[in-house]
């Protein structure tokens, strides 16, 4: 998640409690290039768990099961308000969560055809996107350049058997449905206090997601060891994560906080091969050092503008 997006979405003062709560005071003495680390592992950390579950569930209905865990955790910490929401909030909260579904479910599914790394990679291009369109200096050709040479060296011309097109196609959706988080999760901050929107939004995700998830993961979802690790994925790809950013977005700039971001394609690639065991041939590392580069560099023309 962008720094904006997290800043808008939360607030300057808002405070987290319950379980966040806790991952707040915990933080509270770590320095904040530690918790932006820390919170990129979480949530790949999560992915890499959310794609074990692959073997015994189909991506829609894991993610079902993540994004039902989080708006429980969500709704428990933030109960949003309906009372007194205009029809431009129920316009913004509805689009937000149904972006946010989409976003998980294109991932999940790059996920199933593609290494860790690599569908987080391409995913980066909705941010980056983002970055780039926000900004007017020619540099930023270059950062799209070389994104797009990323992704050219990515996908399987020469039949690589860890990609598909299929694959790269999801996670450029994916890619798009970030950026358009990314602007929802500013507007739905303008309207909704604290975390309250992320709230209201997890939930609009959870019902929009519930009747592919049940249709496609049946009574499988009852079983309380995959119930648990659900539970698990959504605690490290939501609440840890958006706990430990928020608090380092208090004491750092928004510009070093988008930097450190700029790494998580090669954490994810470093996850998947420690927890998944995906092997990455060079030229798929050279690709994902592409995006990385890319994303460093845009980011560090918005930060001079």
């Amino acid at each position: 998640m962008s720094a904006f997006a997290l800043d808008d979405l939360f607030g300057r003062g808002n405070r987290i409690q319950g379980p966040a709560g806790l991952v707040r005071t915990a933080a509270g003495s770590v320095p904040p290039s530690g918790l932006v680390m820390l919170g990129i592992v979480s949530v790949q950390l999560g992915a890499g768990f959310a794609k074990e579950l692959f073997a015994a569930l189909p991506p829609s209905a894991v993610v079902f099961l993540r994004i039902a865990a989080g708006a429980l955790i969500l709704g428990a910490v933030a109960r949003p308000r309906l009372r007194g929401m205009t029809w431009r909030d129920w316009a913004v909260g509805l689009g937000f969560g149904a972006t946010l579904a989409l976003m998980n479910l294109s991932f999940y599914e790059a996920l199933s055809r593609l290494p860790l790394g690599v569908a987080v990679a391409i995913e980066f291009l909705g941010p980056l996107g983002v970055a780039v369109a926000a900004s007017r200096r020619r540099l930023d050709l270059l950062w799209v350049a070389l994104a797009g040479t990323g992704v050219a060296l990515l996908a399987p011309w020469g039949g690589q058997a860890s990609t598909s097109w299929l694959g790269i196609a999801f996670a450029l959706l994916a890619g798009v449905c970030w950026a358009a988080y990314i602007l929802l999760a500013a507007a739905a901050g303008s309207r909704f206090p604290g975390t309250t929107g992320l709230s209201f939004a997890m939930v609009v995700a959870a019902l929009v997601i519930a009747p592919v998830g049940v249709a496609t993961g049946g009574a499988d979802l009852l079983q309380p060891h995959l119930l648990l690790i659900g539970l698990g994925v959504g605690l490290l790809s939501s609440v840890i994560p958006y706990s430990l950013e928020l608090q380092a977005l208090r004491r750092m700039p928004k510009h070093v906080f988008g930097i450190l971001m700029s790494v998580e394609p090669g954490v994810a690639a470093l996850i998947g091969v420690l927890l998944l065991g995906e092997v990455l041939h060079v030229v798929q590392w050279a690709a994902i050092a592409c995006i990385v580069a890319a994303s460093l560099g845009s980011t560090r023309t918005a930060s001079r503008t």
